[in-house]
């Protein structure tokens, strides 16, 4: 007759390695996450009571490019033309997005503005 080994008992199997892996990921994406300040770029609530004042400013924003009161205008010159146009850095530039522009686009020219120094841009439809 056979022989054969005395019968085990099944072990269960231990979570402890599962567990510390875990951990580790854990670890590993807080560390590699980025924690950086947000910022923000001032934009002054519709119908606000601000009055408008001066020559029109009115930058329009496309997927490929801005203009500036309709008239297609590099980006880099963006902010001279807008200076010309201005007597403070606190008057009102309004921005419209057309249908196609990613909000991402308008963040960017919006804080391009905000880096130049200007404070009051309003978004329009």
């Amino acid at each position: 007759m056979f022989r054969f080994g005395q019968i085990r008992v099944r072990r269960r199997p231990s979570l402890t390695p599962m567990i510390d892996v875990v951990f580790l990921l854990l670890v590993f994406f807080m560390l590699t996450a980025q924690f950086g300040r947000d910022t923000a770029v001032p934009l002054l609530a519709a119908g606000g009571s601000d009055r408008y004042d001066g020559p029109p400013r009115l930058v329009e924003v496309t997927p490929i490019g801005v203009s500036l009161n309709g008239f297609a205008t590099p980006q880099d010159d963006l902010i001279d033309q807008l200076i010309d146009l201005t007597q403070t850095p606190e008057d009102l530039i309004v921005l419209r997005p057309d249908a196609e522009t990613t909000l991402q686009r308008l963040i960017d020219i919006a804080d391009l503005l905000t880096q130049a120094g200007f404070t009051q841009l309003a978004v329009v439809e």
